[in-house]
């Protein structure tokens, strides 16, 4: 069994640019949703996953990914995934010898940008880059399960 020990933040501004690699656009769908686990689909550029994570609230959740093909993948999110499905460009930004990655996110989430950190034990200490505003990872509705039923949209028009 696998566990993702991951803290969630919003930004304060675009400065983390400056520092970004070159973005990979993704696109993501939930085959399951039970409140015990999410079954997510994503293609990544030229690569698919399917990923398995516990329905945790919290930094620390069960985690199994596995590899599977494009085709599939995209196979899975044509057929099976309700909509809207999750749209993002991911960048990666090295802070402090840290990896950062930013999820600038599109179509119905558009205008949302969150950055994560992934740790080996919820008590690691880490610097925080000056682009980094507030703390969400115990907020459910910025897991991207959530942001599928409810995307960001509905919040900025308070839905």
């Amino acid at each position: 069994m696998g566990t993702e020990i991951e803290r969630k933040y919003l930004l304060k501004n675009d400065d983390w640019r400056m520092f970004a690699s070159v973005g990979t656009h993704m696109r993501q769908g939930y085959l399951s949703g039970n409140g015990l686990i999410s079954i997510r689909v994503r293609v990544a550029g030229n690569e698919a996953t399917l990923n398995i994570k516990g329905a945790t609230l919290g930094v620390c959740r069960t985690e199994f990914e596995y590899p599977i093909p494009v085709q599939d993948g995209e196979e899975l999110l044509d057929r099976y995934c309700p909509r809207p499905l999750i749209e993002k460009t991911r960048y990666f930004v090295e802070h402090a010898g840290r990896l950062w990655e930013i999820d600038v996110f599109e179509g119905d989430n558009e205008g949302l940008t969150v950055a994560e950190i992934e740790l080996e034990s919820p008590e690691e200490h880490f610097s925080l880059p000056e682009w980094i505003g507030e703390e969400v990872s115990h907020d459910p509705r910025y897991y991207n399960v959530c942001l599928q039923q409810h995307p960001f949209k509905e919040w900025v028009k308070g839905g």
